[in-house]
């Protein structure tokens, strides 16, 4: 265990913010100033419309704000020709507030410190977001939206400090989950390093997507937190990835933004606090949605971190004083009936005859000084592209030192010992596949969209590591077990809605395997024979027989009719085969190793070939892949009861074999087994079985890198023989 972290202590207190300057601290005090509130003018009371013109009327524009909206994009187009990497890597040069998260990790010890972690520390430093009558009442209540992964909370922990002994703090936190199948890379954060040791307070839902735009969801994240006495704080963090259609990003993450407020309008008690992650502002959609917390919550803020990067359109509306549900019960019904990803698609919410004029006025002057703010941001960022000055890289040296000394002065950041974080152990630091990697500019990335997967493989990175597909090195790791020290009485089934497909898994680089879904949408490939390769180094099914059948005293092959006529000469065995599944040389379903039936009989083999093995024997389980929590589980079940569990790729499918040498019988792993099968044939329909290890054992020591290593390999060898045949030839 690494004890850096533990036995580090703040480092010399460095110079006053004072230090650097009356001109350089008061524009680093006009950073962390970016902040516009609504206010009812004196004698004007601003309502909610009635809930019968809710969801009514079409959507409608506001020509001022309109007008914003494209000067804005006007600007933004002068970065299309821009390498996102190398443009990235100068506002991060230019930012004034960019060495803030480096300094917190050299001063706090603060844990999963990210930007975001500081974007919220400085917004619980500049509002009283936690009502004093939680504090009083030693009693505070947090729910998290969109969190993954969990910055927000480990900033709210660090906050919170202080007061612990004398306020008992419950959080629950929300996201889509990033161990589901299903869920698209788009719109998930990988990043599980929170999620792993705090799954108690996560919720998923029923279905385990996480999906909080989902009704049901609203409904059962509702009870999931029933034991709270009062929900004093909401957060909602959420976004999709819009780099595809940038100019559009206010109107595509809408729906998922009322969502989330609606949420927390149903969950706050009174004098409740909400932060909500928006963009630019200038949509029906975001006018609606103001208008409607404001009517609900005594102040609202429009909020600009100074650790918001200030080329973006990101704000953080603030929201203080949450006003009594019973005025607003009749129209939180009428949203939430209409709750789901088409909520204000289709229709405004409000009229805009019923938006007061007062208060689009003061609209009208916060997104201008916004808009002004982000604008004068990116030109200045495009004047410095092609190098600043020394006096100009001078000056930005002082702020970017005056506002990192600045926030932990002003927020006053104590270091916290490790003991004191979330996961008192350490956050995990394992890697995990992240987010797809946007490359080139935004015209280079809009031409490649156009390309068809061929295309993109050739001329990617990728290239080489697919024409290599099989060098004899992704099958060298090896599983050495039994596997001791893991707690079969923790396993448990954990139920879901069906997969329609396998969009990501936790054991595969992310890359490869949109690509390889992409391949197997391609109709002529999927309805002709497989294409052969003379360069492929793979093994044959003889020479992996004869590898198998030399050590053990008995060996059982679960499925592989195929290899029944492989001649046996030689063999010091003959394999039993077992019936289980047949995979042909190209797995053909877009589901992968997801689809029901095929983990039905997968089990079905195993426990038929499990039953009545005899002590120190060897078992051959055929298997298309192994990317979901299903298949990992079986893996898994495999290593705590053989002494080595292998992989190969043979030539003529199925594309994975395990080689599990050395029986040592568990018998809790076949009551397992058998309890997992019982539910498999009781599952409802529309629903499966989608793990049943712990995603905690599935994610430690040697079985991540042995599934990886598993998964790439099949699917690099399938991208191959695909690239050796012509679409539609």
């Amino acid at each position: 265990m690494s004890r850096g972290p533990k036995n580090r202590h703040p480092p010399d207190k460095p110079d006053a913010p004072e230090s650097f300057g009356e001109e350089v601290l008061e524009e680093v005090r006009q950073l962390f100033n970016k902040v516009r509130g609504y206010s009812p003018p004196s004698g004007e009371e601003w309502r909610l419309p009635d809930p019968n013109v809710v969801l009514c009327d079409p959507p409608w524009t506001h020509p001022p704000l309109q007008a914003l909206k494209n000067s804005l994009n006007e600007v933004k187009n002068q970065l299309s020709d821009k390498d996102l990497a190398v443009w990235h890597r100068h506002t991060c040069s230019t930012n004034r507030a960019g060495t803030v998260t480096s300094r917190l990790r050299e001063t706090t010890n603060a844990e999963l410190c990210t930007q975001a972690w500081a974007k919220f520390y400085e917004i619980l430093g500049t509002f009283e977001l936690l009502p004093e009558r939680a504090l009083q009442d030693g009693e505070l209540n947090s729910v998290h939206l969109c969190e993954a992964p969990g910055a927000f909370v480990s900033a709210l922990n660090h906050f919170l400090q202080p007061i612990m002994l004398y306020c008992d703090w419950n959080w629950v936190a929300n996201t889509l989950n990033p161990y589901h199948e299903a869920n698209g890379r788009s719109c998930t954060i990988a990043d599980d390093r929170l999620i792993v040791h705090t799954l108690p307070w996560w919720f998923f839902g029923s279905d385990d997507t996480g999906d909080v735009m989902l009704q049901k969801h609203l409904l059962e994240l509702q009870e999931f937190v029933g034991n709270m006495r009062s929900v004093d704080l909401v957060t909602a963090d959420g976004s999709f990835d819009c780099q595809g259609d940038p100019g559009e990003q206010e109107g595509l993450v809408a729906p998922l933004q009322y969502c989330e407020a609606v949420c927390a309008l149903l969950l706050l008690g009174p004098g409740g606090s909400f932060v909500l992650k928006m963009f630019t502002l200038f949509e029906h959609s975001s006018v609606c949605l103001l208008y409607l917390l404001v009517c609900c919550f005594r102040t609202v803020h429009v909020f600009k971190p100074a650790t918001s990067k200030a080329g973006n359109s990101e704000v953080y509306v603030v929201c203080l004083g949450y006003g009594a549900k019973g005025k607003l019960r009749p129209l939180l019904s009428k949203l939430i009936r209409n709750y789901g990803p088409g909520l204000g698609a289709q229709a405004a919410l409000f009229p805009r005859s019923r938006i007061p004029r007062s208060f689009l006025e003061q609209h009208e002057e916060i997104c201008g000084f916004f808009h002004a703010q982000q604008i004068d941001t990116i030109r200045e960022n495009l004047r410095l592209f092609d190098g600043a000055a020394r006096d100009q890289r001078g000056r930005l040296d002082r702020l970017r030192d005056c506002a990192a000394q600045f926030y932990v002065q002003r927020f006053q950041v104590q270091f916290l010992p490790r003991k004191r974080w979330l996961c008192r152990g350490g956050a995990s630091t394992r890697g995990k596949p992240g987010q797809r990697k946007q490359v080139g500019s935004f015209n280079q990335r809009k031409e490649t969209e156009l390309q068809e997967w061929r295309q993109r493989l050739v001329q990617g990175t990728y290239q080489t590591w697919v024409e290599e597909h099989y060098q004899g090195d992704d099958d060298k790791f090896v599983l050495h077990g039994p596997l001791l020290g893991c707690d079969l009485n923790a396993w448990y089934v954990r139920e879901g809605a069906s997969l329609p497909k396998v969009c990501s898994s936790t054991f595969c680089d992310q890359e490869l395997l949109d690509l390889f879904n992409e391949a197997l949408q391609e109709r002529a490939c999927l309805s002709e024979e497989p294409a052969s390769c003379g360069s492929c180094r793979a093994p044959h099914p003889a020479s992996i027989l004869s590898e198998i059948c030399s050590v053990p005293s008995c060996v059982v092959m679960v499925g592989n009719p195929s290899w029944q006529g492989v001649s046996q000469s030689g063999l010091v065995l003959e394999p039993r085969l077992i019936p289980g599944p047949s995979y042909p040389e190209v797995c053909s379903s877009t589901l992968h190793d997801g689809d029901p039936q095929d983990q039905r009989r997968l089990l079905t083999g195993l426990l038929a070939g499990l039953r009545g093995l005899p002590e120190g024997s060897a078992l051959v389980v055929p298997l298309c892949s192994a990317l979901t929590r299903f298949t990992a589980s079986l893996v898994l079940a495999l290593h705590v009861c053989f002494q080595s569990v292998a992989f190969r790729c043979p030539i003529g499918g199925p594309p994975a074999v395990l080689l599990c040498v050395g029986f040592s019988p568990v018998p809790r792993v076949h009551a397992i087994l058998q309890e997992v099968m019982d539910h498999v044939q009781e599952v409802k329909a529309g629903r499966q079985v989608l793990q049943f290890a712990p995603i905690e054992e599935l994610t430690r020591g040697g079985l991540p890198h042995f599934l990886s290593s598993l998964n790439n390999a099949v699917v690099r060898q399938q991208l191959h023989l695909r690239l050796q045949k012509k679409p539609g030839g």
